[in-house]
């Protein structure tokens, strides 16, 4: 099935099942997609407004250059999803979990991240200025050249993640679990030498 330039409203499509299709440049507008399932699905400069994503799963999918605008993605799930150059507004992230792929050059910025969960995620050179990421797991994660400038990342796990070029002295660290090669690199950061022990 393969789809281009449409604008589809208000329609339901709970629990409905993508497998393989593709959609270019369409406008879902207050499309209820909660509990839907997309695999190997493939959504190209799409614009998805008011999209309810809640509790719906996708294994590799792309989300491609897409605009999401005021979705709710409560408990939803991609796995080896790949989302690059993709942008969110104002959209909300309860239990949000993504396990693998690709999110680099994604704008997340001033997004409401509190615990959702990041696993092995590519995000690098993603916009994650000012987002509210307390309690949240970026775990294994390659976060390099991700704009990070006054996120809060509070009571965050970062550990495992590759922070290259990450400023420390712009984000809020309070309580975050780094590791040890971490505390090196974010040292190094702020100006410190780091001189082994023994």
């Amino acid at each position: 099935m393969t789809s281009a330039g449409e604008t589809i409203t208000g329609e339901d499509w709970y629990g409905r099942d993508l497998d393989g299709v593709e959609f270019t440049g369409m406008v879902f507008d207050n499309v209820d997609m909660t509990e839907l399932r997309s695999t190997g699905a493939t959504f190209t400069e799409c614009v998805f407004r008011t999209v309810r994503f809640n509790v719906s799963e996708h294994d590799e999918s792309a989300f491609v250059n897409c605009r999401f605008e005021s979705c709710n993605f409560f408990d939803s799930t991609f796995r080896r999803c790949k989302l690059t150059g993709s942008t969110f507004h104002h959209c909300e992230f309860p239990l949000l979990k993504v396990e693998g792929g690709n999110w680099s050059f994604v704008s997340l910025r001033r997004a409401e991240l509190r615990g959702a969960t990041f696993e092995g995620v590519r995000l690098r050179e993603a916009d994650l200025s000012e987002a509210r990421c307390q309690e949240a797991r970026f775990e294994g994660c390659d976060l390099s050249a991700a704009l990070i400038t006054g996120a809060d990342l509070t009571a965050a796990s970062i550990a495992g993640s590759d922070v290259t070029g990450v400023d420390p002295s712009d984000v809020v660290l309070r309580g975050t679990v780094i590791d040890e090669r971490q505390a090196v690199v974010l040292a190094e950061a702020l100006g410190m030498v780091v001189v082994p022990l023994g």
